[in-house]
């Protein structure tokens, strides 16, 4: 496809979100928005890495307990508060990082998850964090000063303007020379390392990228909500990010954000159902890993091409038919 249609696509799709609110709760999409740039930091470790981390709640729970208690104890502006989640996810995620990097495979993944039952610990002991009840009543300061954060409909514009700003990043960032080897190092790790790629470096820069970017997801969610809470930090949401990547597909820059809007969208809808939703959300999960393997987005970019080799044969048959034809008169 060429850069002129994709623009017009792209445009239209700005225009339908701007107008999302007048149909759909703001604070649904806002949350949506939130867990989509999570699902897509995630998925430039996963899908253009071939990192599994099972710990990345920690990040995104903890730039949401960064950002809410520096916003309600000492009063400081939002967009401080989101840069200061962003920095402290970076700094984590360098940490944590460098000593899982280390590993490779489940090993990999099972140190991500020990870090992340550990800052869990943290969480729920640390006087700073309120423990059990978390950090609440969040006060909703104006954005850059002159902005109302206090209006939904006011901030939806603002979490839109950065979700769109943060997806656009993740897309440059892997349509660079640094993505491409981020997928050499995925496909090949041996064969890049032969090449000269400096493996580890990658890796470890590709998990701090994410990790910050995780956090600035998780700061924002705070100021939306008013709250920062243990289940921001818990396993469960660095099992959520995980369906979301995989529902929506890997590997692609529009699958996290698909997968993580239908995972969103569905547990809202089914909410009467209380923990009915947990065995529902299952039961999809099992049945996207054995129909479409590659997610929705995966799956359906796949379809054009499916369908051109079903074509085929039928072309072939008839024209062997119409020869065979000839042939007998």
């Amino acid at each position: 496809m060429s850069n002129h249609p994709k623009l017009l696509i792209g445009a239209a799709i700005l225009v339908v979100m701007a107008l999302l609110p007048l149909a759909v709760y703001p604070v649904l999409l806002m949350k949506v928005m939130c867990f989509a740039i999570f699902a897509c930091a995630f998925n430039l470790l996963l899908g253009f890495t071939g990192l599994l981390s099972f710990g990345h709640a920690m990040f995104f729970g903890g730039g949401a307990y960064v950002a809410g208690y520096l916003m309600k104890a000492h009063a400081v502006p939002p967009e401080l508060a989101w840069l200061a989640a962003l920095v402290a996810g970076a700094v984590a995620g360098g940490a944590v990082g460098w000593l899982a990097i280390r590993r490779t495979g489940i090993y990999f993944s099972m140190v991500t998850l020990a870090l992340a039952q550990m800052a869990y610990f943290y969480f729920v002991t640390s006087p700073l964090t309120g423990g059990e009840d978390g950090i609440q009543s969040i006060p909703r300061q104006p954005v850059l000063g002159f902005i109302n954060g206090a209006d939904d409909h006011i901030l939806y514009y603002v979490i839109m303007a950065m979700f769109v700003c943060l997806w656009l990043l993740i897309w440059r960032i892997v349509h660079s020379p640094f993505g491409q080897s981020l997928k050499a190092i995925r496909d090949n790790e041996a064969r890049a390392i032969s090449l000269g790629y400096r493996a580890s470096r990658y890796k470890l820069l590709a998990f701090v990228i994410s990790a910050a970017i995780a956090a600035l997801a998780g700061g924002m969610k705070s100021y939306i909500f008013q709250l920062a809470s243990l289940t921001d930090v818990g396993w469960h949401m660095s099992g959520e990010v995980v369906l979301m990547a995989l529902i929506g597909g890997i590997g692609t820059l529009t699958g996290p954000v698909v997968g993580a809007a239908f995972l969103i969208l569905l547990s809202d809808a089914l909410a009467s159902y209380g923990e009915w939703v947990v065995v529902i959300q299952g039961a999809i999960f099992v049945a996207v890993v054995l129909l479409f393997r590659k997610g929705l987005v995966g799956t359906l970019s796949e379809l054009p091409g499916l369908i051109t080799r079903l074509r085929r044969p039928k072309a072939k048959s008839a024209e062997k038919l119409n020869k065979d034809k000839i042939i007998t008169e």
